[in-house]
C-alpha cells in the first residue's frame, strides 16, 4: 500500500513539473532576459499607461564625417529619435547643421573624456593648461577609462570640462532635451554621478537612463550581418507596455571609417569597427523593423517629453 501511494505521488509531482516547465518555455518571450534586457533595469513605466514606447538613441555623431552622413540616412529612411552629439572633435559644424535638419530627433550631449581612436584624437573643449588632468603629454584625451582614472583626473576639472561641452553644443545653436556619456567614464564613479546631477538640475536637462527606460541590448558584438534580424527579434519579442531604450553606433564602409582603429584595444569593441556600424545602420532602415512597428501600435518618442514631463522623477539607475 505504502509502495503504492508512494509511486502516486511521485508520478503526481513529475507532472506538475512538467507542466511548470511548459508553462516556462510558452511564456519564455515574455520574460526580460528573453527580451535582451539587463537585469535590474526592468523597472520604470512613468506613463502608467498600456503603450510601448520606443528609444532609438544614436551615440557618437559628429565624431567624424562618416557618423554624420549616418545619422541622417537613418534619420531619413528609418529610425532614430535620439541623437547623443560628441562636441569635441573637428566634425562638429557639419553635425550641428545635419542635426538641424531634423527637428524631430531629439538632441543630447555624449559628454567626452575619452579619445579611443587610433591616429585619430582630440582633446578638450577647454584649453588643456586648465584641465591638465585629463589629458596626455599632447593634449588628447586618454584613449580608455583605466588610462584616464591612472592619471588621476581632478573632480573639479571634470566638471567645467563637461560644462563646458553644454555651454558649446548650446552656442552653437543645438535645442538639447538631454545628455549621456561617452564609453561610461562621465559617469563611472560616485563623484562624478554627483557632477552628473548638479549638471542636470542647473541646466534643466535630462539624463538617458534615468527615467527607468528598459535597455534592448544583444546585438553589439554579433557579427555585422546578424544585427537588422537581432534588433527585429527583440522589438518584435516585446509584450509590456514600458519605454524601451535601443542604443546604436552607426556609420558606414567608408575609406575614413575603416581607417579607424581602437587605440587600446578595448575587448568590447568589435572589429572591424566600420562593418558593424554598418550593420547597426541596417537594423535601423529595415522595413521589417518600420513593419513590426506600425502593426504593433509602438510609439516611438525621444527626451524631450522626459524633459517636459517627468524631470522631477529622474533619478540614478541602479
Amino acid at each position: 500500500m505504502r509502495a503504492s501511494l508512494r509511486f502516486l505521488f511521485l508520478a503526481l509531482l513529475a507532472l506538475w513539473l512538467s507542466a511548470v516547465a511548459i508553462a516556462a518555455v510558452a511564456t519564455d518571450a515574455a520574460t526580460p532576459e528573453a527580451a535582451g534586457l539587463t537585469e535590474g533595469d526592468w523597472e520604470s513605466n512613468l506613463f502608467n499607461d498600456d503603450k510601448i514606447r520606443l528609444i532609438f538613441r544614436m551615440d557618437d555623431v559628429g565624431f567624424c564625417h562618416t557618423s554624420n552622413i549616418a545619422f541622417e540616412q537613418a534619420a531619413n529612411e528609418g529610425y532614430v529619435s535620439a541623437v547623443s552629439v560628441i562636441v569635441t572633435t573637428p566634425w562638429l559644424d557639419e553635425m550641428v547643421a545635419t542635426v538641424n535638419r531634423h527637428p524631430e530627433v531629439t538632441v543630447g550631449v555624449h559628454l567626452c573624456l575619452n579619445s579611443e581612436w587610433e591616429m585619430y584624437r582630440w582633446g578638450p573643449v577647454l584649453p588643456v593648461t586648465e584641465v591638465p588632468s585629463l589629458v596626455d603629454e599632447w593634449g588628447y584625451f586618454w584613449p580608455s577609462r583605466a588610462l584616464f582614472n591612472e592619471n588621476e583626473p581632478k573632480i573639479d576639472e571634470i566638471e567645467r570640462e563637461l560644462r563646458a561641452q553644454i555651454d558649446l553644443a548650446l552656442a552653437k545653436g543645438l535645442n538639447l532635451s538631454y545628455f549621456d556619456h561617452h564609453m561610461g567614464t562621465a559617469a563611472e564613479t560616485p563623484e562624478r554621478v554627483a557632477v552628473l546631477r548638479r549638471i542636470a538640475d542647473d541646466y534643466g536637462l535630462a539624463i538617458s537612463r534615468w527615467f527607468g527606460e528598459r535597455p534592448l541590448q544583444g546585438y553589439y558584438t554579433i557579427p555585422p550581418e546578424e544585427k537588422p534580424d537581432k534588433v527585429l527579434e527583440l522589438v518584435s519579442g516585446i509584450t509590456e507596455p514600458g519605454t524601451y531604450l535601443i542604443v546604436t553606433h552607426t556609420g558606414l564602409e567608408t575609406p575614413e571609417m575603416m581607417a579607424m582603429s581602437d587605440a587600446f584595444v578595448h575587448p568590447w569593441a568589435p572589429q572591424p569597427m566600420a562593418s558593424h556600424r554598418l550593420g547597426e545602420l541596417n537594423a535601423l532602415i529595415d522595413p521589417r523593423l518600420r513593419a513590426v512597428i506600425e502593426e504593433r501600435g509602438m510609439e516611438i518618442v525621444g527626451y524631450d517629453v522626459f524633459r517636459e514631463r517627468f524631470l522631477d522623477q529622474m533619478r540614478e539607475p541602479h
